[in-house]
């Protein structure tokens, strides 16, 4: 909708909020269908008498710049204008790209609307790790991962920002208000830090063993925590936790539901963790983030599971070849091998068999595999057989058992964790939208596979 004032152009303006000059100079200078809209940069001490100080008031605007720059975009400004010198002009060059990136990061923030409205994207992720921890481990130059400079922080800030976005878009589209949600991968950086270091040096730990007391659970519970209270914070409703791998994060993020009953969470399990615990024998192949645990959490995962308390089970798909996933220097070390594995191929079976043991029902499975995924990430097309959904349907011999073996799999990685496993309920026939694509164990087709652009109603 056209602005009534600023049908031309609307500007925001960051100010100091010790600033007489800029607010009046702007009103001054406005010219019809043009307008301005100043947000105001708390500053609590203005003393300028030394260059000390003058370092404490630009430490207050950095501290409090996001602030301002959040408050102003909800009035859909087409520029962001930084009403003073000094914080623009500090350092030289390097700080003044340094302050641009800085505010182009939190412009990102703002583009959320455009993704959703012209791409049909419903859902963004956050890894709360990632600000300063490596995704395959320690890591010394995680802002190049980060695409960011080595001073700038990924924080919990910035994940409130991205909340207070997704807010925003929200009240925009009440009509898809919930297939939109933020999902998180949770866990602590500064846990896992100082964890890391601690158990690289004690010998008595090695493989899944010392992967897993690296990045300890307790790291996920504190990580699911925070990210609760920022959602309430920010009333940003619907939040996914996304690979719980332990008692500790599934208490947690259970916790969470019951302190903040007005947040829709959805809790969600990998097949890797409920099938594999730390003592699998394929130690570096396994090695994935949040860690393989202990038989105990495995089972507890699996009594939430039975529970209802898990919302859907994916495979966390994320492979890389073996070549690539352990070492070349030292094959062997599970703290220099790439996290991540393959496992989409076995996601059904693999349910299927464990799950039947333990008293699930079909109905069960396919709600957490198909419908449950799909209302969430707004695939209104999918997850049932009815009439108006596409006809992506798998038939399966429950009486078939068989054991995994990398060299019988369709996957170029080159190995698997669950190699060796065996699993009863086999995928006999598959078919896309209809047509049948692959059938006892035989690829017929060629790739068919499409956008699918999430629909705004």
């Amino acid at each position: 909708m056209t602005d009534a004032l600023g049908w031309r152009k609307k500007f925001g303006v960051l100010a100091p909020s010790t600033n007489t000059i800029v607010e009046p100079d702007f009103h001054a200078m406005a010219v019809r269908g043009v307008t301005s809209h100043i947000s105001r940069i708390h500053i609590r001490d203005q003393d300028l008498s030394s260059d000390e100080k003058m370092v404490r008031i630009l430490e207050q605007i950095d501290d409090e710049i996001l602030f301002a720059v959040d408050r102003v975009i909800t009035a859909g400004i087409d520029y962001l204008i930084m009403a003073m010198s000094a914080e623009t002009f500090w350092e030289g060059l390097k700080g003044n790209r340094a302050f641009v990136k800085r505010l182009e990061d939190c412009q990102h923030i703002d583009e959320i609307p455009l993704l959703f409205e012209e791409y049909g994207v419903s859902s963004f992720k956050i890894f709360m790790f990632s600000g300063g921890y490596g995704l395959h481990g320690l890591s010394d130059q995680q802002n190049l991962f980060l695409m960011i400079n080595k001073e700038e922080r990924y924080d919990f800030a910035h994940f409130e920002f991205i909340m207070r976005g997704l807010t925003r878009l929200m009240e925009k589209h009440p009509e898809a208000r919930d297939t939109i949600s933020l999902s998180l991968h949770c866990e602590v950086a500064e846990i896992l830090n100082a964890y890391t270091k601690i158990v690289e040096n004690d010998s008595s730990l090695s493989g899944l063993h010392a992967y897993s007391a690296a990045r300890p659970p307790h790291s996920e519970g504190l990580a699911i925590c925070i990210a609760a209270y920022l959602a309430h914070e920010t009333n940003c409703a619907n939040i996914n936790l996304l690979h719980l791998s332990s008692r500790k994060a599934m208490e947690a993020a259970l916790t969470m539901q019951t302190a903040f009953p007005h947040i829709n969470f959805r809790r969600e399990v990998t097949i890797g963790h409920l099938l594999l615990d730390v003592d699998t024998p394929s130690t570096i192949w396994a090695k994935v983030n949040p860690p393989i645990r202990p038989r105990a959490d495995v089972e507890y995962l699996w009594q939430a599971v039975l529970n209802n308390q898990v919302d859907w089970i994916v495979s966390d798909h994320a492979c890389c070849s073996a070549e690539q996933k352990r070492s070349a220097k030292d094959s062997d070390n599970i703290w220099l091998a790439k996290s991540g594995f393959g496992g989409t191929e076995y996601l059904l079976s693999g349910l299927f068999s464990e799950g039947s043991k333990r008293g699930m029902s079909y109905n069960h499975i396919a709600n957490l595999l198909c419908w449950n995924p799909s209302r969430r990430f707004g695939l209104l097309e999918k997850g049932d057989i009815a009439i108006g959904y596409d006809a992506d349907l798998v038939l399966v011999n429950p009486n078939e058992t068989f054991v995994v073996s990398a060299a019988e799999s369709e996957s170029q990685q080159g190995y698997t964790p669950f190699e060796g496993v065996e699993l009863t309920g086999r995928v006999k026939s598959t078919f896309l939208r209809g047509n049948l694509i692959f059938n006892n164990g035989q690829v017929l087709a060629s790739p068919t596979g499409r956008y699918l652009k999430r629909s705004r109603y």
